[in-house]
């Protein structure tokens, strides 16, 4: 699961929840910035979510229900995952991944659509849907993606989908104004949090202060703060 919230009024913060059920996670802190690894049996840890001293930022939540046209079908092609890691690592700007994104098909792994919400200094907004498309958004007043395909949106159903998610952020947010800040995002995040699939990170990127905020574990009181 996942939910990923961009907000762009006096400030631009960014609010990310990890949902994740049986993968090893961590935290790590960097000059370079705040990341969000997974330990992969073969790769090792990935920093594969989080925020850069750039001022961008990378959530990658799961589509569903999985869609196999994001399966690889040819060599040489793009996949949402290194690109992903190159926008965090700061090897690639976000125009250079929207451009590789709107010139040819970006792929995900065999069995498993997952998506990119990017993200970068200005508060500009890249969703990537693997074997579906791309959107961009410049500055949108805000953007929330859960675990449906925005171009699906709630036509195919599916428990883990997140609409329920996505309407609630949708909600708050509309009763927030301009002064939209670091704890409102954390409401947000905290209303939207999981059990089941539990919410094991929860991060909100101050874009414009270069502040980086998060807890785990669904651990509201005890909150960590890295600057820029």
């Amino acid at each position: 699961m996942c939910t990923s919230i961009t907000v762009n009024r006096k400030k631009t913060i960014i609010g990310w929840n990890l949902d994740l059920l049986g993968m090893e996670h961590r935290v790590r802190i960097a000059d370079s910035g705040v990341y969000i690894e997974i330990n992969d049996a073969t790769e090792g840890w990935m920093p594969l979510f989080g925020a850069n001293r750039r001022g961008d930022f990378v959530g990658m939540p799961t589509c569903w229900p999985f869609d196999d046209r994001s399966d690889p079908k040819e060599d040489g092609c793009s996949d949402v995952i290194h690109l992903d890691i190159d926008l965090l690592l700061e090897k690639k700007t976000l125009p250079e991944i929207r451009e590789i994104a709107e010139r040819g098909p970006v792929y995900s792994i065999p069995g498993s659509t997952f998506m990119s919400a990017l993200s970068d200094a200005e508060g500009n907004v890249l969703y990537i849907i693997p074997g579906q498309g791309s959107l961009y958004f410049e500055k949108p007043d805000h953007k929330v993606l859960t675990n449906f395909s925005p171009f699906k949106q709630d036509s195919e159903k599916h428990p883990w989908m997140g609409w329920d998610r996505y309407q609630k952020a949708e909600e708050m947010l509309s009763q927030c104004g301009d002064g939209f800040d670091v704890s409102d995002c954390f409401a947000i995040l905290k209303e939207v949090s999981q059990e089941v699939c539990p919410t094991v990170v929860s991060m909100v990127y101050d874009v414009t202060d270069r502040k980086v905020y998060w807890c785990e574990d669904r651990q509201w009181n005890d909150i960590r703060c890295c600057s820029f």
